[in-house]
């Protein structure tokens, strides 16, 4: 895994944990800044990255990224996407 990648796993992590607590959370979490961190991140992954991952991430598949990079991609269910 690339450190682009762990940054993002980081960050994706990070993410799960603050919508997990965003109900109770006083004061709410500045998702904004997560998600143009994970923007970041993404525009700075090289073209040779593993393509379901790039997939996730453009298109907001947030969760099946995360399990992704963790290892856990057999745990993705199927989407819409052909690709998914």
């Amino acid at each position: 895994m690339t450190k682009t990648e762990q940054d993002i796993l980081s960050s994706l992590t990070e993410l799960d944990g603050a919508v997990r607590e965003l109900r109770t959370a006083n004061p709410k979490p500045d998702l904004q800044s997560i998600f143009a961190r994970i923007e970041r991140l993404t525009d700075a992954l090289p073209p040779n990255t593993d393509p379901n991952l790039l997939h996730y991430l453009r298109k907001k598949s947030y969760e099946k990224a995360r399990l992704l990079l963790a290892g856990r991609d057999a745990e993705n269910a199927r989407g819409g996407c052909q690709r998914d």
